[in-house]
């Protein structure tokens, strides 16, 4: 039996995996959008059920001016004694902390800080000790992996920070984790930049303190080869064995839009491949060293088929699980029911390095019908597929003196332009999408529910390619008030797929 990469679609990047209590769970990136950290339970590695996010509350996290790709960066998730540890870094203040919780279905503790610098930091246990793990630089200023000793309890370094490994060469040394399987400490990594040239590797040593001798057959997994192939960048990522004995390795990589078009819109992506171990102490991951799009199940496996078909609605997206923010929201401009969606414009708009009022969820697929209702209050409402600030696409509904008009706009780094505008006699204006791979077709429907055609829009100028950053396109609604205090309201949202 086969299952399909990637197991967790859209904008979640730079994964970690832990074991505890006969289940998994998962933790991701999600840079300068709130909540922070997206948190996933499984029972077959497979099949990953969002249950929370490890940042929840403005105390925890400051995104209020943090620029797009800053904030949280890449986390790390392990389970010791009874509790939970989260470990992240704010990149946007160069600061590293870790929280915790003692129920993973509840809150997690406020942050604590750790006083050493680099990205991507991890946690290691053993024997009541605890190692803190980045990336970083030596004195000669040249990229390696570095670790001190911490306490736990309080952050507090209890030895200096110490110099492992620079790794094999490559550029961006980054995603460290330490491991001890059998006599050997595992010290992996990722190199390449996360992106088309993204590769993972390691080394092992006898003392976790080194030296370490790096596996001969480095990189240990890449698809930088792979010309013409839809999944790329595979990279960042962290090892597992399961509760059957079955080793797997949880990456991150992204889905270009065409075998021959290098652009990626919907974000880093959650890819899983098996883990195999030689005789002689060392690891093979993935499949010749490779990510491919279908995997073979080991046997011994309980397997849920996966569902990719979905209908996303007001009814059933979870106010608290589904919905997500740019930085930190202003939570009384929203107001959600069961039947839709009421939103305050407010002067901060989606091009600003701010919080507009916009409530978005993260594209997963690349084929989508959407189709939503406004009743237009605010002076401008409607859908967005958002990038970022510079790189975001509207279909929008404006209500100003000389009437009601639908139009879209498209923002392209310092460019934007507008299409025509459709005046409407109306009280309520259904907006329809309709998104494929390289394009998005804006519609609206008249009084006989009709499509009205507004523009089309290429999904490549959403990409990180065009756009730079680490982040993937979110569809969200949105109400902007350049002088009133108007309210519009959402119902009928229908985002559809079908596999």
């Amino acid at each position: 039996m086969k299952y399909l990469n990637p197991v967790v679609r859209g904008f979640y990047p730079d994964p970690s995996i832990c074991a505890a209590n006969g289940k998994y769970y998962m933790v991701c990136s999600s840079m300068h959008i709130f909540p922070g950290v997206p948190l996933f339970e499984s029972t077959d590695m497979v099949n990953w059920k969002q249950i929370g996010h490890c940042l929840t509350r403005a105390s925890q996290i400051d995104l209020y001016s943090v620029r797009s790709s800053g904030g949280v960066f890449a986390p790390t998730i392990r389970y010791n004694n009874g509790r939970f540890y989260m470990v992240t870094t704010n990149d946007s203040y160069h600061q590293n902390f870790y929280v915790y919780t003692d129920d993973i279905y509840r809150e997690w503790s406020e942050p604590v800080i750790v006083d050493q610098d680099g990205i991507d930091p991890s946690l290691y246990f053993e024997d009541d000790k605890c190692y803190f793990i980045s990336n970083g630089n030596d004195t000669d200023g040249r990229g390696c992996i570095q670790m001190c000793q911490i306490d736990i309890e309080t952050g507090k370094k209890l030895s200096e920070s110490k110099f492992l490994w620079h790794g094999t060469g490559g550029r961006f040394l980054e995603a460290p984790h330490i491991y001890k399987f059998g006599e050997y400490y595992y010290l992996l990594e990722a190199e390449g930049g996360t992106e088309y040239g993204h590769m993972v590797n390691y080394s092992r040593s006898k003392n976790i303190w080194g030296p370490y001798t790096p596996y001969p057959n480095n990189p240990v997994l890449t698809n930088r080869n792979l010309g013409g192939y839809q999944i790329q960048a595979a990279g960042h990522g962290d090892i597992l064995e399961d509760n059957d004995g079955n080793w797997w390795f949880a990456h991150l990589a992204f889905r270009q839009i065409h075998m021959w078009q290098t652009y990626h819109h919907l974000g880093r992506e959650v890819c899983l491949v098996p883990v195999k171990w030689r005789d002689d102490g060392w690891f093979e991951i993935g499949v010749n060293g490779t990510t491919p799009i279908e995997v073979e199940l080991p046997d011994n496996i309980k397997f849920t088929p996966q569902k990719f078909s979905y209908d996303k609605t007001f009814e059933n997206l979870d106010e608290k699980l589904d919905w997500c923010y740019i930085r930190i929201p202003h939570m009384e401009n929203y107001k959600f029911d069961k039947n839709g969606l009421e939103l305050k414009g407010t002067d901060v708009t989606i091009d600003d390095v701010a919080s507009p009022t916009f409530a978005g969820i993260r594209q997963t697929e690349f084929d989508l019908d959407i189709n939503c209702d406004v009743i237009p209050g605010a002076e401008k409402s409607g859908i967005s597929f958002y990038m970022d600030e510079k790189h975001h696409y509207e279909v929008v509904v404006e209500k100003n003196e000389s009437g009601t008009f639908v139009y879209s706009r498209q923002t392209i780094g310092c460019i934007w332009q507008e299409s025509k505008h459709h005046k409407i006699n109306a009280d309520k204006v259904t907006l329809h999408i309709k998104s494929e791979a390289m394009q998005y077709h804006f519609f609206f429907k008249d009084e006989n529910g009709n499509d009205v055609f507004i523009s089309d829009a290429e999904t490549r100028y959403l990409s990180s390619e065009v756009a730079g950053g680490f982040t993937g396109t979110i569809i969200g609604l949105f109400a902007i008030n350049e002088k009133g205090d108007g309210v519009s309201r959402f119902e009928k949202l229908s985002v559809k797929h079908e596999a």
